[in-house]
């Protein structure tokens, strides 16, 4: 047997056993394999991470130990025990028959029942052949894109995680940081992996049970939701999700539901991630989603992180979360749009805005409207100009906590990345108090962790610390 003989015969066995065909990084998993090359190879040449091609590479070899009924293939056995099966029980016909032992099977027909409907021309209604199934995409709720800056790394990171079967991904940071942009560039580069593309937004806090509702609804083409019908099989599902059988189109279609603005049903008042009376199940939903067994995504879009995603995430786990930073040198291209002059300063700008790309363009049209475009012009003033960036940053924290906020007066003051083992007489909460504070304002983006000297120092950015300290001087 040669590697091209093996290909074929584990292709005609993947698409036996998942109604699939390998696909090019699979293949090139086995090839690689077969010629005794590790994984960083096999990376490096299809411009892929190595982690990921490990990931990749790991479901396939649990896909042969179950289709082949073998304890464990893995990379380092698997030319060998596949050589071993070809001399003994497994047979490949060239009519599209696997063999194993006493048992045959036609991979075209037991695909059959696998394959999307017929696709049809709208023109003579007639099925076309070889037509790629069409994507039914709702994007209603999607804001209009904007312009999308360079943020190949997060792509490629997102794509990973959807090709790696993660079914939650959870994008957050600070309005105007680019999740909604980063999402909509994401979705040509993945909408072929999936059946149903639906976007909603969560700015009028819907019900959890109104929400399943519409989304069985699209996936229904518009036809009324039956009255749920539990069966024995899902009941426990059906008590944490409202009783509808979302979780049943989830499996039968790939779906990819993107829901933005979840901190609407967030409580003010409260650390982050806590639901508002009454939308509670959204977090049982979510773990639901996780741990359920489907191939569809949901991606969350968030100010701040659901505070049940922490004990559900993990580098092998199928719940994943991005926390959304600025942007880097990619953001000069905001001032070249506006005008700016003198190119040499952008560098510091970014790095006093932290790269946001809402903040950016509010600034870089006030320097372009008042200072005719001159950046040091703007620099030499002693105060960071906040302006509109006010009303913006008083939404999130308005949601504060009196001890977050406490703590975020206490960073603002503090000119230098502050150690929280070290706590002040004048701040008023007991170290586990504050290591939750902290882990909170950290859920909420507002502020940064640094090292010194192997220990984690925390501070806060330009703007935020400018923010709290003209808070803090007009309540005084």
């Amino acid at each position: 047997m040669d590697v091209e003989e093996a290909l074929e015969f584990v292709d005609h066995l993947a698409l036996t056993t998942t109604g699939k065909h390998l696909d090019s990084l699979q293949k090139a998993i086995l090839r690689g394999t077969w010629n005794n090359q590790k994984y960083k190879e096999i990376a490096q040449h299809h411009n892929r991470s190595e982690k990921y091609v490990k990931e990749v590479g790991f479901k396939l070899w649990k896909l042969l130990s179950v289709a082949l009924g073998e304890e464990q293939v893995c990379k380092a056995n698997f030319r060998a025990k596949l050589e071993n099966l070809r001399v003994g029980n497994i047979s490949l016909f060239g009519n599209g028959c696997i063999h194993i032992g006493n048992i045959s099977a036609d991979s075209s027909q037991s695909s059959k029942n696998l394959q999307p409907e017929p696709q049809y021309n709208d023109k003579f209604n007639e099925p076309t052949s070889n037509a790629k199934p069409k994507v039914c995409q709702d994007l209603g709720d999607a804001p209009e894109p904007n312009l999308f800056y360079n943020r190949t790394s997060e792509l490629t990171t997102l794509e990973n995680w959807i090709l790696g079967r993660t079914r939650l991904i959870t994008i957050y940071g600070l309005s105007g940081i680019g999740k909604t942009a980063l999402t909509l560039q994401l979705i040509p580069q993945i909408q072929h992996e999936f059946d149903y593309i639906i976007w909603r937004s969560l700015r009028n806090s819907p019900p959890l049970a109104s929400l399943q509702t519409d989304l069985i609804k699209f996936c229904r083409g518009g036809a009324p939701v039956p009255a749920p019908s539990v069966p024995a099989a899902y009941p426990e599902e059906r008590a944490t999700t409202g009783g509808l059988p979302l979780l049943e189109y989830l499996r039968s279609h790939r779906c990819l539901i993107i829901l933005d603005d979840i901190q609407t049903i967030f409580s003010s008042g409260q650390l982050a991630g806590n639901y508002q009376p009454g939308y509670e199940n959204y977090g049982a939903f979510f773990k639901q989603i996780t741990e359920s067994s489907h191939n569809s995504c949901l991606i969350l879009l968030s100010w701040e992180k659901p505070r049940e995603i922490a004990a559900l995430e993990g580098e092998n786990r199928p719940c994943k979360s991005l926390q959304l930073n600025g942007l880097g040198p990619e953001a000069q291209e905001i001032f070249r749009e506006k005008g700016l002059a003198e190119p040499e300063k952008w560098s510091e700008l970014i790095d006093l805005y932290r790269g946001n790309p809402l903040w950016l363009n509010i600034v870089a049209t006030l320097i372009q409207d008042l200072f005719g475009g001159s950046v040091s012009e703007f620099l030499s003033y002693d105060t960071l100009f906040l302006g509109d960036l006010e009303s913006l940053l008083d939404q999130q924290c308005d949601r504060l906590t009196a001890s977050e906020q406490q703590a975020i007066a206490w960073l603002a003051n503090t000119p230098e990345p502050a150690d929280i083992s070290k706590i002040p007489e004048n701040l008023q909460l007991s170290p586990p108090e504050l290591l939750k504070v902290m882990q909170s304002l950290g859920r909420r983006s507002l502020v940064e962790t640094v090292k010194q000297n192997g220990r984690s120092h925390f501070t806060i950015g330009p703007v935020i610390r400018e923010y709290i300290i003209n808070k803090t001087r007009n309540k005084n």
